[in-house]
């Protein structure tokens, strides 16, 4: 049976004369202690970093009552405020012992805190009752929830398997890992294709509620021996905002489509401009493929190769057919990925 990792949520608002308030919490019977206790240690951190208020998630220690606390502040343009700014802030409180699922997996947990920020700053905007944003509070702590829950399988899962550890090679890591983003329409094969490369080499991490499979594969190239994380973000309509904190620190992406469904094709251009947008803001060189996913099944076929190649050209970016079930070009495509990597990371040494 699995534990309940959130023991309480508060949000908290910069008030201009009585200073850091709690004005949301759960579960409602929280202590006015650890209320106040919470709100004013996450709100006048930030004091302490010339009130910069930071954009990712931070997490604090709260050693007077055993917890720790994940943090997400919220910024708003607010005229009536003084400077035209309202400071607000959403704390997650765990407990110690379990900090290592919070440190681990922060990237996860991201874009759900920003998602429900982005939607409390619009409530607040529009200064609705005060139950409109406990309700969107309380659906961020039942989505963290299920999140959590699946880390924790996997935690549990991954500990089960190390009590029969495979030997260890005598070659070891360079300490390089290389984030690719694998993405395309629904049902084009992106898991089955990475799957099929990485094989039994693998750690995979699948977690439904944000729609992203995390798998990694270690491989030589240029006398190094290289991590390469696949990160497959789901294709599903649903998983738009979410998806896109996911380019975040991407150094190469593939987009897959179905060469038996012409939609899926149509809809390469977008997928990999959208990314391109996101990655540059880190990468000025996009290294990457479009691959044409069922090349095995020739008399479904409904793009031709001259049909993708000019297309891909007119992206700038290579062509390559292949097919998840008979493993076709797959390793060719994966190490030169991961070569063109390190060549990149070498020159910029």
């Amino acid at each position: 049976m699995l534990k309940e990792i959130i023991k309480a949520i508060v949000y908290t608002s910069m008030d201009e004369k009585l200073g850091p308030s709690p004005l949301l919490w759960f579960p409602l019977d929280l202590s006015e202690d650890i209320r106040m206790g919470v709100s004013i240690k996450s709100i006048t951190m930030l004091t302490t970093d010339q009130g910069i208020v930071p954009k990712s998630l931070a997490i604090m220690p709260f050693p007077s009552f055993g917890q720790k606390g994940l943090v997400k502040y919220i910024e708003r343009a607010d005229n009536s405020r003084r400077g035209g700014i309202a400071l607000s802030s959403i704390t997650l409180l765990f407990n110690e012992a379990d900090d290592i699922i919070f440190y681990k997996y922060l990237d996860y947990l991201e874009p759900t805190f920003s998602e429900s920020a982005k939607k409390i700053i619009e409530l607040e905007n529009r200064n609705v009752e005060s139950v409109e944003i406990y309700a969107e509070i309380n659906d961020l702590r039942k989505h963290l929830t299920e999140i959590l829950n699946d880390l924790q399988r996997k935690e549990k899962s991954t500990v089960e398997g190390e009590a029969f550890p495979k030997e260890e090679t005598e070659e070891k890591l360079s300490g390089f890992n290389y984030k690719i983003i694998v993405c395309g329409d629904p049902s084009v094969g992106k898991s089955s294709t990475i799957l099929r490369y990485t094989d039994n080499a693998f750690i995979r991490t699948y977690i439904p509620t944000l729609g992203v499979s995390i798998s990694e594969k270690k491989i030589k190239v240029q006398e190094e021996i290289v991590n390469l994380i696949f990160w497959d973000i789901a294709g599903q309509s649903k998983f738009e905002v979410m998806r896109r904190h996911f380019y975040q620190g991407a150094e190469a992406v593939i987009v897959l489509f179905d060469l038996t469904n012409r939609k899926s094709f149509e809809s390469v251009s977008g997928w990999y401009k959208d990314i391109k947008r996101y990655i540059e803001v880190y990468h000025k060189t996009l290294i990457g493929f479009i691959l044409g996913n069922k090349e095995d099944l020739v008399s479904e076929r409904k793009i031709s190769a001259e049909e993708a190649i000019r297309a891909a050209e007119s992206l700038n970016i290579e062509y390559i057919e292949t097919s998840a079930k008979t493993g076709k070009n797959l390793e060719n495509i994966f190490y030169r990925i991961a070569d063109s990597l390190v060549k990149l990371r070498k020159k910029k040494n």
